[in-house]
C-alpha cells in the first residue's frame, strides 16, 4: 500500500480532522475513502443492485411509444469560435 504526503493549510487541516472524527475514522481512512469515490470508474455495489429494484418503472416502449428509427445527425462544426 503506498504512502502519500499532502501539505494542507490549517484551516483545512482542522476540517479534515472534524469530518473524520464525525465519521469515526482515522484521517488516513477519510482521506483515502474520500480519493476512493473521487477516482472511481464504475458504479458502487450498492448501486448497480438497485437495477431493477422498481418493479412499476415502466420500460422504454412505455416511456417512448411509437418512436421511429433515430434520424440522421449533421456534422458537428467545430470551427465556430475560430
Amino acid at each position: 500500500m503506498a504512502q502519500v504526503t499532502i501539505y494542507l493549510d490549517d484551516a483545512a487541516e482542522r476540517r479534515v480532522k472534524a469530518a473524520a472524527r464525525r465519521a469515526g475514522v482515522s484521517v488516513s481512512r477519510w482521506v483515502a475513502e474520500l480519493v476512493e469515490a473521487r477516482t472511481r470508474t464504475e458504479w458502487p455495489t450498492e448501486a448497480k443492485e438497485l437495477a431493477g429494484a422498481w418493479t412499476d418503472f415502466p420500460d422504454l416502449e412505455e416511456i417512448r411509444p411509437g418512436t421511429s428509427k433515430d434520424q440522421r445527425r449533421g456534422r458537428l462544426v467545430t470551427d465556430w469560435y475560430e
